[in-house]
């Protein structure tokens, strides 16, 4: 991928633009809104990163909002210090696709970019999701595996459209927990583990494989 990080901490700038080279991807490195612009008028760029508290006349979400207003559809990651829900909100609401609250850890970062690149564009307009022989109607809020209608609770749901919707992606148990229940991630809570299994029970009632799989020390993830 090659990435625009806009961010006027440089030595952070610096740091991440080289943990990401290390994974494989180009950076290019800018401190303010108005030169993001021109450049990415300019280049073409496989993904945004934009720091919220940028200084000067410009911060990191009138930036996004400012992208958006021009029709620029590059997944955008905007990075945030504090990682507020209010924060997390404005930038989302901007238009940001994501967020991560720093400091950032590369693979991560590589990571919400895929799968917001996997996000299917049909599934915004119908609402249906698919990923091997599971099938979701999301407006419906119904599931079907083979064929066959499976009922689950509302987190189970959302915990399952998730999965889903990032097909192929390894969703770590953090992003989980706050894209499902909105809040940080307790290293210590199991409640993610806990609505996986729930999860695996209802989607293998009737002796069919398991379609969910653990990346032991990350999370789980749905094939396609």
């Amino acid at each position: 991928m090659r990435l625009l990080i806009v961010e006027d901490d440089q030595p952070l700038a610096t740091l991440l633009a080289q943990d990401l080279a290390a994974l494989g991807h180009e950076s290019a490195i800018i401190d303010n809104g108005r030169e993001a612009f021109s450049l990415v008028a300019q280049d073409a760029f496989d993904g945004i990163v934009v720091d919220r508290m940028l200084i000067g006349n410009m911060d990191g979400v009138a930036v996004i909002r400012w992208l958006r207003d021009a029709k620029i559809e590059t997944p955008i990651v905007m990075l945030t210090a504090y990682g507020t829900r209010d924060e997390k909100i404005e930038g989302l609401n901007a238009g940001a696709d994501d967020y991560l609250v720093k400091p950032v850890d590369a693979a991560e970062l590589e990571a919400r970019f895929r799968a917001i690149m996997r996000r299917p564009t049909n599934s915004l307009q119908t609402g249906i999701l698919r990923a091997g022989d599971i099938e979701i109607n999301v407006p419906k809020h119904r599931v079907w595996r083979s064929g066959q209608a499976i009922e689950l609770q509302k987190q189970e749901f959302k915990l399952l459209a998730e999965l889903v919707r990032n097909a192929d992606g390894v969703m770590t148990r953090a992003m989980l927990i706050e894209t499902i229940w909105g809040y940080d991630f307790d290293p210590k809570a199991k409640i993610v583990d806990s609505y996986i299994k729930r999860l695996r029970d209802a989607l293998c009632a009737d002796g069919l494989a398991d379609p969910i799989e653990t990346v032991r020390g990350v999370g789980y993830m749905i094939r396609s």
